[in-house]
């Protein structure tokens, strides 16, 4: 038993002594991964916990207050410059303050002809949208304007670029009258020709439009040729005299020009033989204006009335080919 005992006493330091000899090899390899780990990755800290590497997300990195408010020198060179305009000038609005009083009349137009559009006291402000002459075109409201003299109030600034310049081949002839004087051919029924005199006095009530109220002769001229085929009886020639009065309505189809090509129709009325036929009237022509008061017309037209008694009462289509001149004024 005392032999056993030392045998095993004297085994025991040995296989101590083989542990330690393995416990400080596994802890010099383990010292040396430690340390080549530790150079690529820093080791977390002790309060932190491990993620496992399928659960790992990448995170953006940090920025810097330089790198968020400072622009890279190349992101400066490729960004491109804003344009500069060489004597850019600044623009507003223009605005004039009436100063004639406490009652300032404005207009529908530049001239005191024009109607009034209002009356507004001294003291109230408006925007300027145009200039012509010694006028300015004033805005009222969002979808009204007036025109207003100078004299009735002061600008706030400059307003010598804002002056009216109307295109030269457009004229405004609203609210002039007109007088007229024509002649030419009248072929009653369409079938004899005779001369015809005539006037008219018109008034242009817009731009495209104006009426006219007119007087005219004739003298039909029917041979008994033509009085047979059209009551199948063997008549005389037929000569009478025929005065006819009419109102019309014009429209202008290019208004301000220097040509201006027109459509019109009316009513009226023919006295021939002592007796009146209520008419009615169509017709188309073309105004050329040598000037902004004097104008050469040319026009054809279509007088439909009836004449005749009884059973020999016939509809008539007559039409006239006429060239005059006018003036405005």
């Amino acid at each position: 038993m005392t032999k056993l005992n030392a045998r095993n006493f004297q085994r025991i330091p040995a296989a101590r002594w083989l542990a330690c000899v393995v416990a400080a090899a596994w802890f010099a390899g383990g010292s040396a991964a430690c340390a080549q780990t530790g150079s690529e990755t820093p080791a977390p800290p002790a309060d932190s916990v491990a993620t496992p590497a399928s659960e790992a997300v990448a995170l953006p990195a940090a920025t810097s207050p330089a790198d968020v408010t400072a622009p890279s020198a190349e992101t400066s060179a490729t960004a491109p410059a804003a344009p500069v305009i060489a004597n850019a000038r600044i623009t507003g609005v223009r605005k004039v303050r009436l100063s004639g009083g406490e009652r300032n009349v404005v207009r529908s137009g530049p001239g005191d002809t024009f109607s009034i559009s209002g009356v507004y006291p001294g003291g109230a402000e408006f925007k300027v949208i145009a200039k012509s002459g010694p006028w300015y075109n004033i805005r009222l409201s969002d979808n009204e304007t007036a025109w207003i003299h100078a004299s009735l109030c002061r600008e706030f600034d400059d307003l010598s670029d804002l002056e009216f310049r109307p295109n030269k081949k457009i004229y405004s002839r609203t609210g002039s009258f007109i007088v007229a004087g024509y002649a030419g051919g009248y072929a009653f029924d369409r079938k004899s020709n005779s001369l015809v005199l005539g006037g008219r006095l018109g008034y242009y009530v817009f731009d495209r439009v104006q009426v006219e109220g007119g007087l005219a002769w004739t003298h039909v001229n029917r041979p008994a040729e033509i009085v047979e085929s059209l009551f199948d009886l063997s008549l005389e020639a037929e000569r009478y005299h025929m005065l006819f009065y009419h109102l019309i309505a014009t429209y202008e189809l290019l208004p301000g020009r220097q040509m201006v090509p027109y459509l019109s129709g009316g009513v009226g009325s023919a006295i021939m033989r002592g007796e009146s036929e209520p008419t009615i009237n169509y017709g188309a022509g073309t105004t050329l204006y040598m000037s902004k008061r004097t104008a050469m017309r040319w026009e054809v037209r279509d007088y439909r009335f009836s004449s005749g008694t009884g059973s020999a009462r016939r509809k008539n289509n007559n039409i006239e080919f006429t060239l005059g001149s006018l003036l405005l004024f």
